[in-house]
């Protein structure tokens, strides 16, 4: 393990933020795909509900190991103990999905919805071998799998879905992809690291699920609070409109997954100063995060305003003309939730479980109880109740942070 060369912060950041941009410009331009092969919106209203409903669950698959691995700077646990455990609760969000799914959907879209949670399933299985190549300093591991990932996935999907425009079989093939990407390519890499070879014990799994259930339970609340007033707006208006406002909002998604882009490298350093009561250290990463984010958005907004409407013609076609107006908030909202990940994964980096929960759950409620106003307003509705939703959860999670930070650094 000390043979292998570690990579500054800074090549893991270029490495990190280039394998995840390329990933993310893939799916993205799968999302589009699916409007331009496809001869409606239903296809990609199913698509979005089958993310939808899967990111209720996806937290119990996460089980918010990435960032609890990422941060173990005790060696608390092997990374066959946490492939292990991800396994486990990978199982577990499976079977919720599924009987979640055929109790809440109609019977045309459940096929598309377990593939699709398959697909992310063992998309999260090699995320365990990618947490352990940034334990160890190695992101540039990261940046080439999941370029690869993303652009085979791309690949796969157009081949299938032009040929068959079948989601389900274009669905397939991308799990292929990613279980060969990540056999040939992450395992012998994440090797050099240490054995692999997924085992843990019942104490071990037992006292993992306990005490990271706080910040489980917390993210399910953050996921429900942003997928059901999708799936309200499903419900009142039809899988078509869902679709629309889909396509309008996945090019604007960019901004909260490049957030993560820019924090995620940082929330080891972030446990490593924390532990070492690195006071100036921790401030600098926080403001390099907070000001990276910022800017980004503020990025994102100017090009929204100067080529919202000529974009979304130019990728979706002329069916899309007339739908600019939902980008503006759809901006706002996704800075405002990128910045909330961020606050939340570093909350659970320096061990702050209670501060997430009581804030992600502000953050269900005020969701919950402003779902009227998709019924006032429609698509921007669903964009509204999830504004309100962030602000109240950033507003819980950040006091929570300087709290604890006002006595820690005592």
């Amino acid at each position: 393990m000390s043979e292998v060369k570690q990579l500054s912060l800074k090549q893991n950041m270029l490495w990190n933020s280039f394998g995840s941009i390329v990933n993310l410009a893939c799916q993205w331009l799968i999302t589009i795909l699916i409007v331009r092969l496809g001869s409606g919106y239903e296809a990609s209203g199913v698509f979005s509900l089958a993310m939808s409903i899967y990111n209720i669950f996806a937290p119990i698959a996460q089980y918010r190991m990435y960032t609890y691995q990422v941060s173990d700077v005790e060696n608390e646990n092997t990374t066959g103990e946490y492939l292990a455990f991800r396994f486990f609760t990978c199982g577990v969000a499976l079977a919720l999905c599924t009987g979640y799914s055929l109790f809440t959907c109609e019977s045309g879209a459940l096929a598309a919805i377990l593939l699709y949670a398959v697909y992310k399933s063992i998309s999260l299985v090699v995320d365990v071998f990618h947490a352990c190549d940034q334990r160890h300093h190695r992101m540039d591991y990261i940046g080439k799998s999941l370029s690869f990932q993303g652009i085979l996935s791309l690949v796969a999907f157009t081949v299938v879905f032009g040929l068959y425009e079948s989601l389900e079989a274009a669905i397939v093939a991308m799990t292929v992809v990613v279980i060969v990407v990540g056999a040939v390519y992450d395992i012998p890499r994440t090797l050099q690291f240490g054995p692999l070879a997924p085992s843990i014990s019942f104490k071990k799994c037992l006292r993992l699920a306990l005490r990271c259930l706080p910040i489980v339970l917390a993210s399910i609340a953050a996921a429900s609070a942003s997928s059901i007033p999708r799936q309200y707006l499903v419900g009142v208006q039809g899988e078509a409109t869902l679709g629309i406002y889909a396509a309008a909002a996945a090019p604007v998604a960019l901004i909260q997954t490049g957030a993560s882009y820019i924090y995620n490298p940082l929330l080891g350093y972030f446990s490593e100063s924390f532990a070492a009561r690195d006071r100036k250290g921790f401030n600098a990463l926080l403001t390099k995060a907070t000001v990276g984010i910022v800017v980004l958005g503020l990025v994102c907004a100017i090009g929204v305003m100067v080529l919202g409407e000529p974009v979304l013609v130019l990728v979706y076609g002329k069916k899309m003309s007339g739908f600019s107006y939902l980008l503006s908030p759809l901006v706002a909202l996704a800075m405002l939730t990128g910045y909330m990940w961020f606050v939340n994964d570093l909350l659970m980096a320096i061990r702050n479980f209670r501060g997430a929960f009581v804030g992600n759950v502000a953050a269900l409620i005020s969701s919950l109880c402003a779902l009227p106003l998709i019924g006032l307003y429609s698509m921007d509705g669903v964009t509204y109740v999830c504004l309100i939703s962030a602000f109240c959860g950033i507003g819980f999670m950040a006091t929570a942070l300087v709290i604890q930070l006002k006595g820690y650094w005592k």
